[in-house]
């Protein structure tokens, strides 16, 4: 494999690896079932960093174009992605009559997918970004879609509101000023297709390229790579396990900040009361925009829940919120609330993007909001995974003596500190991925450190809520002998 670096180009380091590794597979130079060199070897050979080869090994991995055969080595996949083009055929291609160009633009768009999708079948999978299928009100679900199918009229025909149903705008308005403090109209509130698109909309509607943004680091990989691609001016700020470190925000001047106090992601930490404040604060200064993720924030274990930034400073707060963690990610719901002065430019925006969302999901989730349905799936949902969160610490301090902790307060997972004598976190995700057992670095859980590698080698991500207190128990076990086995006394 002969790869060539330029490092005065504009496109970063990994971008040129990752690059020319894929085109080498589909144009048939690296043949399927072909070793690669070990990421150590491929670093020396480039003199870049092992993160570097690392992280790209991970890319092509999640993309389908490598595989991994824990404790052996990274070899091209026998069957590439569907989408992927195929390799040029031996015969030349037919060409149309007429002028044709001979070189087509690229795209204009520059980017990289982030990860959220896991399609592996491991059985005791600590995936941090999944919840429990069987905790799915399905029974409930059935009747209130045959009850919105047997009501539609001419709901199904026509076009709606690109901002969403009313009655699921005016559910959400009451849902967040009974639950985190939140007083709007339903007019502030626009259903999107999740809190990815929710994000979207909101850059969409604030912020222009090269334009200043403030983000947590590490932060969630979704957002990174998305203001990555609208060449935002990215200032990151470290988290700790009070959140994002408000105290260095005086130097910054940012036209917005993106933060998700309530169970920040990768790490877990919620955004301390007085930290939120000195947010606000600076925000209400200098005239920013705060985007507020509130992820997870329906699963809050210690004590009274904060009141939401959005409650605190309603004028400069975008609020997002989902139903993928609450409900199921497959139903691809979410909403933005924007603050009254942008209501229109946001509604204009998001008829712009798209004609509205899917009017059967909108009409079930509002009547199973309206009708107390959803209050009462949510407790039971915060009870089960409260039980699992607990099993999860338990196991994690009978098997690793001092182990420390991040985002044990709320969520669906939470972040595990290696002790310094530990093997690092991406041995210790490669072997127990060789027994079974699926851990995650930071990089591979979808979440992105800007600069460095203090979390992705050191922190594991570990979710909990969709396994079993018996599977817990009996992954925790496994990865201690894994660990002891690798290296690492516990």
């Amino acid at each position: 494999m002969i790869i060539s670096l330029d490092r005065k180009s504009n496109i970063g380091l990994q971008e040129q690896l990752f690059t020319q590794i894929r085109e080498q597979i589909l144009d048939g130079r690296l043949k399927g079932g072909a070793g690669l060199p070990s990421s150590r070897n491929l670093a020396q050979q480039l003199a870049i960093s092992r993160n570097s080869v690392t992280f790209t090994y991970e890319r092509l991995i999640n993309e389908g174009y490598l595989i991994a055969r824990p404790m052996v080595g990274t070899y091209v996949a026998t069957t590439l992605p569907e989408l992927a083009p195929a390799a040029p055929s031996d015969s030349p291609p037919k060409i149309a009559d007429g002028p044709i160009r001979e070189k087509l633009a690229p795209a204009a768009f520059r980017g990289r997918p982030h990860s959220i999708l896991n399609n592996s079948r491991i059985p005791i999978d600590f995936w941090p970004q999944r919840t429990d299928p069987r905790a799915f009100p399905l029974k409930a679900w059935r009747r209130l879609v045959l009850h919105s199918l047997a009501t539609a009229g001419h709901n199904l025909t026509e076009y709606g509101d690109p901002c969403g149903l009313a009655a699921l705008r005016t559910a959400i308005a009451d849902h967040v000023a009974g639950s985190r403090g939140i007083y709007i109209r339903p007019e502030q509130v626009v259903i999107v297709a999740g809190a990815q698109l929710a994000l979207n909309l909101a850059v969409r509607v604030l912020v222009r390229p090269g334009d200043s943004i403030v983000v947590e680091n590490p932060c969630n990989q979704g957002a990174a790579f998305l203001f990555e691609s609208l060449n935002f001016r990215v200032h990151p700020i470290a988290v700790d396990q009070h959140g994002i470190d408000t105290s260095k925000l005086a130097a910054i001047d940012a036209q917005i900040i993106h933060v998700m106090p309530s169970h920040q992601y990768p790490m877990g930490g919620t955004l301390s009361l007085a930290r939120r404040s000195e947010l606000v604060e600076w925000a209400e200064r200098n005239g920013a925009y705060i985007i507020e993720d509130d992820y997870d924030s329906e699963f809050h274990y210690a004590g009274a829940p904060l009141a939401a930034i959005k409650a605190m400073s309603p004028d400069n707060t975008i609020y997002l919120g989902t139903f993928s963690k609450s409900l199921g990610a497959g139903l691809r719901t979410g909403f933005a609330i924007f603050p009254d002065h942008l209501a229109e430019a946001a509604s204009t925006a998001k008829a712009l993007l798209d004609n509205g969302q899917v009017w059967l999901e909108q009409s079930v989730i509002a009547e199973f909001m309206l009708g107390g349905g959803f209050a009462r799936h949510l407790r039971r949902t915060k009870t089960r995974y409260l039980t699992r969160r607990d099993r999860i610490v338990s196991a994690l301090r009978a098997h690793f003596s001092g182990a420390e902790f991040s985002g044990t307060d709320a969520g669906t997972h939470l972040a595990w500190k290696l002790p310094s004598h530990f093997p690092s976190a991406h041995r210790i995700q490669a072997v127990a991925r060789s027994r079974n057992i699926g851990v995650y670095t930071v990089q591979s859980g979808g979440g992105h450190e800007y600069g460095g590698s203090q979390y992705e080698d050191r922190w594991l991500l570990l979710g909990y809520a969709s396994l079993t207190e018996e599977q817990i128990d009996a992954g925790v076990a496994r990865l201690a002998e894994l660990v002891r086995g690798a290296g690492g006394s516990t």
